[in-house]
C-alpha cells in the first residue's frame, strides 16, 4: 500500500505505459510485451467491486496496474478472514491457474482499481513461449510465500495487539525513506481486526493509544509513522 502510484489511472496500452516497476510482471522484452499486450484486456472495477470469488474455477489471471484489492477466505461457518491487501505490480489468481484449480480466496476492490486481465489457457501459453514470463511468475509465486511467512509471523511472534499492529504498519510503509513515513490505508478496523487475529475494540484502543504517545498521525486514510524507532520497540 505504499506504492506512490497506487491509484493511478494507467494508459489503456501496456507498450505506452511508463509506470512500469522493475518488480513487476509487466516489466518484459520488447517483443513480449507487444504478446502480453495483444492478449490481454484492460478493465475497470469500481470500488467493492468482485474480481472472482473464492471456490469458482480459475478462468482468469489478473494483473493489478492501479488501486488496492481485499484478498479474504471465510470458514464453513461464515467467518471471514482479510488474508492481505494488493497493491500495483501483484498477479491475482495466478496459483489457481498453474494448478488447474479454484480460486483459494475471494478478491474485492477496496477503491477503484485498474487491472489487465488474461484468460487463463492464453496466460500459461504465453509463459510456455517466454522464459522471462516464467520466471516473473516464479519470482511472484515466491513473493505469496514470504507474504504469507509474513503474516504468520505477525500473529506468532507478536505477543500483544499494539505489537501486531506495529509490525503491520512497518511492513505497509517498508521501503520509505522520508522522516515521517506515511502510507494510505482504505481499511476498517474491523477489517484490521480480521487481519490481526482480534477484536475491532482491541484494534481501536491500540490505534489511539499510538496517536496519544503521538507514534503515528492519522487523517482519512492516511496514516504517518512519526516515530519508527518508537514502533519498533512494540514488537
Amino acid at each position: 500500500m505504499t506504492d506512490p502510484c497506487s491509484n493511478m489511472i494507467h494508459p489503456d496500452n501496456c507498450l505506452t505505459c511508463t509506470n512500469r516497476h522493475g518488480d513487476w510482471f509487466c516489466n518484459l522484452s520488447p517483443q513480449a510485451l507487444a504478446e502480453y499486450e495483444a492478449l490481454g484486456m484492460h478493465m475497470m472495477v469500481p470500488s467493492g467491486g468482485t474480481l472472482f470469488f473464492e471456490g469458482q474455477t480459475a478462468h482468469s489471471v489478473y494483473i493489478l496496474c492501479g488501486g488496492h484489492v481485499k484478498l479474504t477466505t471465510s470458514s464453513k461457518e461464515g467467518k471471514t478472514l482479510l488474508v492481505r491487501i494488493a497493491k500495483p505490480g501483484d498477479v491475482l489468481g495466478l496459483s489457481a491457474a498453474i494448478s488447474g484449480t479454484t480460486y483459494e480466496i475471494a478478491a474485492h476492490a477496496l477503491d477503484p482499481v485498474q487491472v489487465k486481465s488474461f484468460q487463463r489457457q492464453d496466460f500459461l501459453r504465453f509463459l510456455e513461449r517466454h522464459i522471462e514470463g516464467s520466471m516473473h511468475a516464479t519470482k511472484m509465486i515466491n513473493k505469496e510465500y514470504r507474504d504469507a511467512l509474513s503474516d504468520a509471523t505477525r500473529l506468532a511472534l507478536s505477543t500483544s495487539i499494539s505489537g501486531r499492529v506495529a509490525r503491520l504498519f512497518l511492513e505497509m510503509s517498508s521501503g520509505q525513506e522520508t522522516p515521517s513515513l506515511r502510507f494510505t490505508m482504505a481499511l476498517t478496523h474491523e477489517d484490521l481486526a480480521t487481519m490481526l487475529g482480534t477484536t475491532r475494540e482491541s484494534v481501536t484502543r491500540a490505534l489511539n493509544e499510538m496517536k496519544r504517545k503521538e507514534i503515528i498521525a492519522i487523517k482519512g486514510t492516511s496514516i504517518s509513522i512519526l516515530r519508527k524507532d518508537a514502533l519498533e520497540l512494540l514488537l
